[in-house]
């Protein structure tokens, strides 16, 4: 009997998440007969119109308090405010991903993309090497690696699906048509990496995720735990570590940034500084974000106090 009630809640847990993809992509889809920019600047909206309801939008203003003490109330407010719009338009902007795409080295006039770095770009790309390419959850990062691929530099990148597996999948299916090879973020992916970089490949990861059993740094002043691996990797593979960015601009446009590659902090016996390379990876997101705070996902539990807040 207990068995049974067992398969029946987890049923209807499984039709729950079900029908929530269902309504997700089935709106989306309708989306998709619209023009682009209509309706992504509608999502923007929208989404500045709900968001504040939700649950989380508290979580948001708690951290933007903590990050920002020298912003008043209202700008915390306009700040939360944005980043809910800017999270509609990430949404949108999946299903209009193969229009909005349009850079092109040769074209005279500007186009919806431009692209900071290209030395960068075309240095990596005609002189094979091992390399990782970091950035945080900022603007549209989905941009990043489809131009990568879009010009033949592949990069394997490391992403953490979502809970809902019939959205996982679907958006599993709809990265892997246009940004190359995925690593599911799970025990093994560290291995992935590790094939690809021993292989002279390039590799990609999201550095502002939480992650409990990271080192212990600090982001925006306030004890953060971040993710080893990208250090690990580096201090096995001995690969240059490149910062890129997404950025929206006005008029539904996008700034994609790479950086020339950062110094990496050594010990006084030569071997990389696990906790100053995690700080230094902090420190660059941080000030991505100080720069274009709205563009952040600030719903992120980067901080680890959800539970205290939403209690």
């Amino acid at each position: 009997m207990k068995l049974f009630i067992t398969r029946i809640v987890l049923n209807l847990e499984h039709f729950r998440q079900w029908l929530i993809a269902q309504g997700m992509f089935g709106f989306l889809s309708f989306l998709k007969l619209f023009p682009a920019d209509g309706s992504i600047r509608f999502i923007d909206w929208l989404m500045r119109k709900i968001g504040p309801r939700f649950a989380r939008h508290k979580l948001m203003l708690v951290n933007l308090r903590n990050a920002f003490p020298e912003k008043t109330d209202k700008e915390i407010e306009d700040i939360a405010v944005a980043s809910w719009g800017h999270m509609g338009r990430l949404a949108a902007e999946y299903v209009f991903l193969d229009r909005l795409f349009d850079f092109d080295p040769a074209r005279t006039e500007p186009g919806r993309v431009e692209v900071s770095g290209i030395p960068i770009f075309m240095d990596l790309l005609e002189n094979r090497r091992p390399f990782i390419v970091f950035t945080g959850h900022t603007g549209n990062f989905e941009l990043l690696p489809v131009a990568g691929a879009a010009f033949g530099l592949f990069v394997t990148v490391l992403f953490r699906p979502p809970n809902n597996p019939y959205v996982a999948k679907k958006v599993f299916d709809f990265r892997s048509a246009r940004m190359g090879k995925l690593v599911p973020s799970h025990a093994g992916s560290s291995f992935a990496l590790a094939r690809q970089l021993e292989a002279g490949q390039g590799v990609g990861v999201l550095v502002d995720q939480k992650f409990g059993k990271g080192l212990r740094t600090k982001f925006f002043g306030r004890p953060v735990k971040t993710n080893p691996l990208l250090g690990k990797l580096v201090r096995q593979f001995n690969c240059d570590v490149y910062p890129a960015r997404c950025i929206r601009l006005p008029g539904n446009r996008y700034r994609l940034e790479i950086e020339p590659k950062l110094e990496m902090p050594r010990l006084e016996n030569g071997n990389l500084d696990l906790t100053a390379t995690a700080q230094l990876l902090n420190d660059k997101v941080e000030s991505w974000v100080r720069e274009y705070p709205e563009q952040w996902l600030w719903y992120h539990d980067r901080w680890k106090i959800k539970k205290q807040v939403l209690k």
